[in-house]
């Protein structure tokens, strides 16, 4: 059964987003015809049907409950329509306010605290109401996002019932556009609140004054009327009378002398203590005087009085001087501490610290003041080194810093004292760009920056902690008071005996700064425990030869700044240990990187042949490799103090086997170009030398490279690669103090040779086999048969064409690469005369004519191919005359002869690229 009325659709909720109990219109079609008829509600999964308000069939009005999701549909539900749809969703906020029961460091605003879920007001205590408005004037709030305001103002607020309360941030969120005479206005409101405050406490003072005056009336009546009631009782008697007479009289007199006499003892008294303030105000003054002197930083002077007071007043037995000198000795026990924590105090400087710890000597301070600035020192530095990690993990995570532009081209090499304000600068080795110019810089990558400010900052600190170590174990802190009073000594003395702890403090500074940058650059090589402390990079891919080079310029500088301390070579151990891993890491790295580049080199393959059928491809090679090698000596160079590179067994395998396969990956190279379908190489720039001999056409700019055409080019490389680029390259290997040379250049020549092998093969299969297999078939075209056949008239059209293919091929090889000539035409001939010596051996027998012929054709191939024979194509020639039969009259060898001339003459063209190849082979 249908329902009467479609089912509820949403199409719309003002606002769409907003914290619980946020008061939202729902608009959209069919809702429901009235209030009875709406009987479900829920928005993000709450049910809002008790807060719902039905307005029409297109409008409602509710609050939003406390749901569980953050976004969801609005759904309604309705008796004529059931359960509806929603094409909108609301998103449910995090309320931001506090409530009455939450925990609050700051006094919360309760005055006009709103009760949504019973839409009512609370009753707010009479103390705690307060003005909504503190200036009195219109209200306008702007339009500034809250995160801009919380970011422009961090950690303050606009409640200016908070502690951290920021009236800028006050007024732009509810005044920023009001006008400079209404903020004039506001603080006169402020003025006027402040005075009705200060004039309500005087007003309930003066409102009290008659009330005082009266209680000071009944005081004095009461008193008077005490003395009244005592003369009485006086009068009672008349002997006690006389005596109150007498005592009267004898007080009057004593109450006469004893003034004059007070006075004068009181004047004496003065004079006496004027003359002991006098005589002794140095001590009486001294505390005034000691504050005032610490004020302005004159611990001279204070030591100075000190000392003076402690000669005069240390041991004295008067109260007040006593008294006066325990004063002076507290004021003096808060210099002491005041000059200790100025000592340890970070950062501060050398000249400081002597000085403080001169000043706690002579105020005699208790401990050791020396030795802890040092544990001091020692920590900070520490710190600072792990602050400098922190900060810039931190930064990498959160975006890409950019140091000053490094300069890859330039050589500069700073001094090992100052070169931390420079910026090294290193050469970057290029196999395929010929030029440079001004855009080769490069932003330098986080790991980076953060050694030059590691080793910075060490290299700046580390000088004045060493030297205060050498000033303590001298002496040279002391002043001539604490010679005197043997401080010195005990402090040298003190100094011996912790000499082990302070070597540890300077091999703990060394780990830390090594186990730092090992994180950075090397973290396989951290513990697994270490990782976390001194590790925490993002990876995302490994440093490239030239900035691992840079690094190690950086620290080897840092090396040779801490030696120039002084620093025994036992503690800078470890540095050492770490730059030859350094070293190691970036040979490997550099020999992969240009594992990566030679692999490349495919791309940049231009097919443009020399006059010695060479492409750039073996330069490029060679080029790569030469740049690769520069670009590591100074890091196999060895600098005073350093190990070599290949000291290490497993280094030189590593090393070894690396150069292997850049060898092996650039032979690859050559046989997936070579091996390369047509359609897969870009040969339409491919041109030839126009000084190379071209006999019988040339490859044009516009051609497209067979391939059999790529395969004589990658044996022309071959046969280069093998006579000089690899010879060069186990030279440039041995120049460079590379181990295992001569197992690089064995194996790189066998698996070269090797690829030439099948090039050649694969070349002569291309060429040969088509111009072998055409044999037979000429042969006995027509129905030939050798023991039925004419008398010879000549050589026939068979031979002639398998002679035009070989000299195509011949045209072929020697417009690629004369050098190649004789190797390709002396296989292709083997084929051939192996093919005619197998055909001439399955004949049965001949005619007299059959074996004339047969012995013409013969002739003419062998002596036309002369040049090109070989012990085996003259082997296969003699076994195919051999089959023949003998020729038996002088006419028949005339007639061969004759035969012979006739071919080679009319053929004397087609037949020159022999003869001129005669030559150019006999110079080769």
């Amino acid at each position: 059964m249908s329902r009467a009325r479609q089912p509820p659709l949403v199409t719309g909720i003002s606002p769409n987003e907003g914290i619980s109990w946020t008061k939202v219109t729902i608009r959209g079609e069919n809702l429901g015809t009235g209030p009875t008829d709406l009987i479900g509600l829920t928005i993000c999964g709450h049910n809002c049907l008790l807060t719902a308000e039905w307005m029409s069939a297109s409008k409602i009005v509710c609050r939003v409950g406390q749901a569980k999701n953050d976004k969801g549909d609005i759904i309604v539900t309705t008796k004529s329509g059931g359960k509806g749809t929603s094409t909108v969703s609301f998103k449910l906020l995090k309320p931001e306010k506090i409530g009455i029961l939450d925990q609050s460091a700051v006094w919360v605003d309760e005055m006009n605290y709103y009760d949504m879920r019973t839409d009512r007001n609370k009753g707010i205590p009479p103390l705690s109401l307060r003005p909504a408005n503190p200036l009195g004037i219109e209200i306008d709030k702007g339009r500034f996002p809250q995160k801009d305001l919380e970011a422009l103002f961090p950690g303050m607020s606009a409640d200016f019932t908070s502690e951290n309360f920021s009236a800028a941030w006050y007024l732009i969120e509810n005044h920023s556009t009001t006008s400079f005479d209404q903020l004039k206005t506001a603080v006169v409101n402020l003025k006027k609140q402040a005075n009705k405050k200060n004039e309500g406490s005087l007003a309930y003072v003066k409102g009290g004054l008659s009330t005082f005056f009266e209680a000071q009336d009944a005081l004095s009546a009461i008193h008077q009327k005490l003395e009244a009631d005592g003369t009485e009782k006086v009068e009672g008697s008349m002997t006690q009378k006389l005596e109150n007479v007498l005592n009267r009289a004898s007080n009057t007199a004593d109450t006469l002398f004893q003034e004059v006499l007070g006075r004068k003892d009181k004047a004496d008294s003065t004079r006496n203590a004027l003359n002991v303030l006098q005589r002794f105000k140095f001590l009486f003054n001294l505390p005034s005087n000691i504050e005032r002197n610490i004020q302005k930083g004159d611990y001279d002077v204070v030591i100075n009085d000190y000392e003076k007071a402690k000669s005069l007043f240390g041991k004295t037995e008067v109260q007040i001087f006593k008294k006066y000198y325990a004063e002076v000795e507290t004021r003096i026990e808060a210099l002491r501490e005041l000059l200790l924590d100025k000592l340890l105090e970070t950062p501060s400087t050398l000249h400081d610290q002597k000085r403080y710890i001169r000043y706690l000597s002579d105020l005699h301070a208790p401990g050791d003041p020396a030795w802890q600035c040092i544990g001091a020192q020692h920590q900070w530095i520490l710190q600072l080194m792990h602050n400098c990690k922190e900060s810039y993990v931190k930064e990498q995570k959160g975006k890409d810093i950019f140091c000053p532009m490094l300069d890859l081209d330039s050589d500069v090499r700073p001094s090992p004292i100052g070169h931390l304000g420079q910026t090294a600068s290193l050469k970057r080795g290029s196999s395929f760009q010929s030029g440079r110019d001004d855009a080769w810089r490069y932003k330098a990558p986080q790991q980076v920056v953060f050694v030059e400010k590691l080793t910075k900052l060490v290299v700046s600190q580390l000088p004045n902690f060493w030297k205060l170590w050498i000033s303590y174990v001298n002496g040279s802190l002391f002043s001539e008071t604490a010679e005197k009073s043997g401080q010195m000594e005990r402090s040298k003395k003190n100094a011996r005996q912790r000499q082990n702890d302070f070597k540890k403090m300077i091999q703990e500074v060394m780990h830390c700064l090594v186990k730092l940058i090992r994180g950075a650059l090397l973290p396989f090589s951290l513990r697994e425990g270490e990782s976390r402390q001194y590790g925490g990079w993002e990876m995302k891919s490994e440093l490239s030869g030239q900035w691992l080079t840079h690094v190690i310029q950086t620290v080897r500088l840092s090396s040779e700044s801490l030696t120039a301390l002084e620093i025994p070579n036992d503690m800078l151990q470890i540095i050492q240990d770490l730059i030859l891993d350094l070293r190691v890491r970036c040979i490997l790295v550099t020999l992969q990187h240009t594992a990566e580049d030679i692999k490349r080199l495919a791309e940049k393959e231009d097919w443009v042949v020399d006059n010695e059928g060479l492409t750039s491809l073996p330069s490029q090679f060679e080029q790569c490799i030469v740049h690769s090698l520069q670009s590591l000596k100074t890091v196999l160079d060895c600098k005073p103090g350093e190990a070599s590179v290949f000291q290490q067994q497993k280094t030189q395998e590593d090393v070894c086997q690396l150069s292997i396969g850049i060898m092996q990956v650039f032979i690859d190279c050559l046989e997936q170009l070579s091996t390369k379908p047509d359609g897969d190489i870009d040969t339409a720039h491919l041109s030839v030398d126009v000084s190379s001999p071209d006999l019988f056409g040339s490859i044009h700019e516009d051609s497209s490279l067979s391939s059999e055409q790529r395969l004589l080019i990658a044996l022309s490389n071959c046969r280069y690669l093998e006579r000089h680029t690899f010879l060069n390259i186990a030279e440039h290997f041995e120049k460079h103090g590379f181990q295992g040379v001569e197992k690089i250049t064995q194996v790189s020549m066998e698996s070269l040779k090797e690829l030439d092998q099948r090039l050649f093969e694969m070349y002569i299969e291309f060429k040969a086999d088509p111009i072998v297999g055409s044999l037979e078939p000429g042969i006995y075209a027509g129905y030939f048969d050798w023991k039925d056949c004419l008398v010879p008239a000549g050589v026939r059209n068979y031979l002639k064409e398998a002679l035009v293919n070989i000299i195509a091929v011949h045209a072929e090889v020697f417009t690629i690469s004369k050098d190649l000539v004789p190797r390709v035409m002396s296989r292709v001939v083997e084929a051939v005369s192996e093919e005619l010596s197998r055909l001439m051996q399955c004949v049965s027998s001949f005619s007299k004519n059959g074996a004339l012929q047969a012995r013409l054709e013969i002739c003419a191939l062998r002596d036309t191919v002369a040049i090109y024979l070989t012990p085996e194509s003259n082997s296969s020639f003699k076994q195919a005359l051999e089959a023949l039969p003998q020729l038996s009259s002088g006419t028949e060898k005339k007639l061969l002869e004759e035969l012979l001339n006739k071919f080679k003459s009319s053929m004397h063209l087609q037949l020159t690229c022999f003869q001129a190849s005669s030559s150019a082979m006999m110079k080769t």
